[in-house]
């Protein structure tokens, strides 16, 4: 016997149109109904490293209207620069940095701690921008820019910002005028340096006085392995024997604390923290 359709299949295809357009919108998402719009970055980019929130940005600026971003010292992007005569004209320029890579390809991007460009500057007017270790500085160069003895290289996040340490920019300056220069203008801080051969610390072990919140440099040579340690900072830092080590961070609690090896047990000095 045939039988005509059930009537209630009828209904259902007048709404297949309906369901079509609730699936376009369901597949369009929120912002196709005036919800808030999304933003996604780079597949393996973190939030931080795409909206360039490294550091804290502060309202001071470098002295040629760049933002300083001061970072935290352990870890922080150093420098150092050298300069010699060039033998055909002016002065070959090499810098040399720590916890920095240059990023050319990638300038006026967020800022990513350990990355960017340096700048030169002479006796504090802008000079050049640099994106590489070594740098030519022709005398013609030096005439354009007013004449002028101390060099000032200094480092740049991507976004231009000036990176800083202690709300002070991370540079290093060097003389012009045939001899070489490789020493960095110290941030506000504290240095320490210490030298251990045959059993023997020079200076002799004192008292450092250190101000709460100022940066600590310990500048440390033994001439065999061993391991420096900060007692209640809980600091460490291997010593390879005839190389000079640099341990950084910052006196942000007050007291005495001792500075020792760990092999050796030596003690290098004390810290006077108020």
């Amino acid at each position: 016997m045939n039988r005509r359709p059930h009537a209630a299949w009828a209904p259902c295809r007048g709404r297949r149109p309906a369901a079509a357009l609730l699936a376009a919108v369901l597949l369009l998402g929120a912002g196709a109904c005036g919800g808030r719009p999304t933003t996604h970055h780079k597949p393996g980019t973190s939030h931080e490293q795409a909206t360039g929130s490294n550091g804290r940005l502060l309202t001071a600026d470098d002295g040629s209207g760049n933002r300083l971003r001061q970072v935290d010292a352990q870890g922080a992007p150093e420098v150092a620069v050298a300069v010699r005569p060039d033998s055909e004209d002016g002065w070959n320029v090499h810098l040399s940095v720590r916890n920095f890579r240059f990023t050319p390809d990638s300038v006026g991007g967020a800022a990513l701690l350990g990355r960017g460009h340096a700048r030169l500057f002479l006796d504090g007017h802008p000079l050049a921008r640099v994106y590489g270790t070594w740098f030519h500085l022709p005398r013609s160069l030096l005439r354009a820019a007013g004449g002028g003895t101390r060099l000032t290289a200094r480092l740049y996040a991507d976004d231009h910002t000036a990176w800083a340490v202690d709300s002070a920019p991370v540079q290093a300056t060097a003389t012009l005028g045939g001899a070489t220069s490789a020493a960095p203008t110290p941030t506000p801080g504290t240095t320490v340096e210490i030298s251990v051969h045959a059993g023997k610390v020079s200076p002799a072990p004192g008292r450092t006085e250190v101000k709460k919140g100022r940066t600590v440099r310990l500048e440390v040579r033994s001439d065999r392995d061993d391991t420096l340690h900060v007692h209640g900072y809980d600091k460490e830092a291997r010593l390879p024997a005839g190389r000079t080590v640099t341990l950084t961070f910052t006196a942000d609690r007050t007291g005495l604390f001792e500075v020792e090896t760990h092999e050796s047990d030596l003690l290098l000095t004390q810290l006077v923290v108020r």
